[in-house]
């Protein structure tokens, strides 16, 4: 769409969580820190929440790729199971046969017994859980019971639970502060500063490809993408992807203030009117119906 125009070899701002896009933000490095930390002294639960759209996702691929040799990573992104589904799902991200009529009991010694065999060779199994809200009680449960299997000296399950605020809501219900006394790691992701927002759209136009000695957002433009986004990478995207093709449309090669508030009045959930917001003109009116006819295609990704 506009990728010659600006000289770039991919799209900077899609919604899909790609770690090549991974910027070392403070809330994203810290984070990153932590997990590592905790899965290298081998504690049980490990709790990473966001807002939506904060980069949960993105922090748990990021882990997946990087996961250090002596672990087994099982990763669970759709969490809407029942404990033996839950059971059953990991089984086979362990590559463990299970045949369709065994029962629970068999199946956990099974897993139990797998989990035994992999510590003998110096291998710890990290369960990953992405929108781990959407836990059912019961898997929750599940979830604590497997972190009960262990040896005299490790656990041979280590369980990492990426969530949405509500995880936090979640636990502290009183019949889960069994769970909740046994996550002895957590961090909370921060919505991005106006500086961390500029260095943020700023790296991913360079990792796209983008080599203009002159920005491309200056820095007016950067305040309002902060405060209309409230410093969530998602919304960011979604306002950058925009600007740009407004810019585009219009045969442009440098982004108005104009596109800026074009996007963000096109935008569901962010925060207007923008500080010192100019006021529409006939372009910016023309240019939200041409996001309209154009920017469908691009928002079908997702960014955790």
């Amino acid at each position: 769409m506009y990728l010659d125009h600006f000289g770039l070899k991919e799209y900077p701002f899609k919604l899909t969580p790609n770690t090549s896009f991974y910027v070392k933000l403070p809330s994203h490095s810290e984070a990153f820190e932590v997990l590592k930390t905790a899965l290298d002294m081998g504690e049980g639960f490990i709790k990473v929440t966001g807002e939506v759209g904060t980069g949960k996702t993105l922090i748990c691929r990021k882990l997946l790729n990087e996961m250090p040799e002596q672990f087994v990573a099982a990763y669970i992104p759709d969490p809407c199971l029942n404990p033996m589904e839950l059971r059953r799902a990991l089984a086979h991200e362990l590559e463990l046969p299970c045949k369709d009529e065994i029962d629970s009991q068999q199946l956990m010694h099974a897993l139990q017994s797998h989990l035994v065999t992999l510590a003998r060779t110096g291998k710890s199994v990290v369960l990953i859980v992405d929108e781990a809200q959407a836990l059912p009680f019961e898997s929750l449960e599940a979830l604590r019971l497997f972190t009960n299997l262990e040896t005299e000296q490790n656990k041979l399950v280590q369980v990492v639970l990426f969530g949405q605020t509500e995880l936090d809501q979640r636990l502290e219900q009183s019949e889960l502060r069994q769970l909740r006394q046994r996550i002895t790691f957590s961090y909370k992701l921060k919505p991005l500063d106006e500086e961390q927002v500029s260095r943020y759209v700023d790296r991913r136009l360079i990792t796209a490809g983008f080599d203009d000695s002159k920005p491309l957002f200056s820095q007016a433009m950067i305040k309002a993408l902060t405060h209309a986004s409230r410093g969530v990478p998602r919304l960011l995207n979604v306002l950058c992807h925009k600007a740009l093709m407004l810019c585009y449309g219009q045969g442009k090669k440098e982004i108005l203030r104009a596109h800026i508030d074009a996007a963000i009045a096109d935008t569901e959930d962010v925060t207007t009117p923008a500080p010192g917001s100019s006021k529409w003109t006939i372009v910016g009116i023309f240019a939200v119906g041409f996001i309209a006819g154009l920017g469908a295609v691009w928002l079908s990704g997702g960014f955790g």
